[in-house]
């Protein structure tokens, strides 16, 4: 389980959770300006069941492209990982109804989009040992928190005292109304301190071969 990447080179890296706002603007912004992103998908969220948590505002795009916009994303380079099919939280349920989430996401996002998902981000951030266990045995290869998150307007909620970025952390935002001008002013925000994008999965990848 990371909540951050270890490295010393001023890089964060860029995740975002659930998919219910979904925004062709957003998917274009990502390509053109080939912005390493990662993506989160939970299943209710993609396909629009329920509604969203309207403290991020009245969405335009809610469901509008359900997993055809998410391998549109995957296209442009921003790979779909797992976030549950239904967002619980996990630590209130038992080994097989956790596995049954995980895998069950697993398996749906490798029939629409191909690839099966090495990644999990639990939702609320709440997991306990049956996670790891179930997530192990659904083919997960990394745990994933995160180390801030991104509120409307690209405002930063720091989870450190000095209320800084740091080499390797993880930022956290939510397929959210106006994600994609809140993206242009995080993006903005991040380079003028100093900090590049890094792509997450290149640097898993070195971790685990070191």
């Amino acid at each position: 389980m990371l909540s951050s990447i270890p490295t010393k080179r001023k890089v964060v890296f860029l995740t975002i959770d659930d998919g219910w706002e979904q925004d062709p603007g957003f998917v274009r912004q990502v390509r053109d300006q080939r912005i390493p992103i990662t993506v989160f998908a939970m299943r209710d969220a993609v396909e629009a069941k329920g509604a969203p948590d309207p403290a991020g505002g009245v969405g335009q795009f809610v469901g509008a492209g359900k997993w055809g916009y998410f391998r549109d994303l995957d296209a442009a380079g921003a790979p779909v990982e797992n976030h549950t099919l239904t967002h619980p939280n996990l630590r209130a349920l038992g080994r097989d109804a956790q596995q049954a989430e995980i895998c069950g996401a697993s398996k749906l996002i490798a029939g629409h989009l191909g690839t099966r998902p090495e990644l999990f981000r639990p939702p609320f951030g709440n997991y306990n040992t049956d996670t790891l266990a179930a997530a192990r045995s659904c083919g997960i290869r990394w745990m994933l928190l995160w180390t801030a998150t991104v509120q409307p307007g690209g405002k930063i909620a720091y989870q450190v005292p000095d209320k800084r970025l740091r080499p390797g952390d993880v930022l956290l935002l939510h397929f959210r109304p106006n994600l994609a001008r809140d993206f242009r002013i995080l993006v903005k925000k991040i380079k003028r301190r100093g900090y590049e994008l890094g792509n997450l999965q290149a640097y898993l990848k070195a971790l685990s071969a070191a």
